[in-house]
């Protein structure tokens, strides 16, 4: 899984490209539009859950809030935030997963 941060038009264009050309990208990418929306989304607590779901296949949210010693309460909201980004997925039953045994998170900095 690939986080990346990317002008809208151009990750349009590359979907448009890979859509064009039939071949599939070997990993799966995730657009935000500024570094800020990706802080925004993969907060510290949220990136701590991903690192607790990776490889871990589908636990229900309960599940997840004890590997990270969190309250369920608190764990949900940040679920549905990356469920909403589409970080997260649903499996059959209702438990969560992500789906991916590594995370990449990419963007440039520059000078302004």
């Amino acid at each position: 899984m690939i986080l990346e941060v990317r002008e809208p038009g151009e990750a349009l264009a590359g979907f448009a490209r890979a859509w064009r050309d039939g071949k599939a990208a070997r990993s799966a990418r995730i657009s935000f539009a500024s570094p800020e929306l990706l802080w925004k989304v993969l907060t510290a607590k949220r990136w701590e859950l991903l690192k607790a779901l990776c490889g871990a296949g589908p636990v229900s949210i309960r599940e997840a809030a004890r590997r990270v010693h969190r309250d369920v309460k608190a764990v949900h909201g940040d679920v549905t935030a990356l469920l909403n980004s589409g970080v997260l997925e649903r499996a059959e039953g209702g438990a969560i997963v992500f789906p991916y045994e590594a995370v990449k998170v990419e963007f440039t900095l520059q000078a302004a």
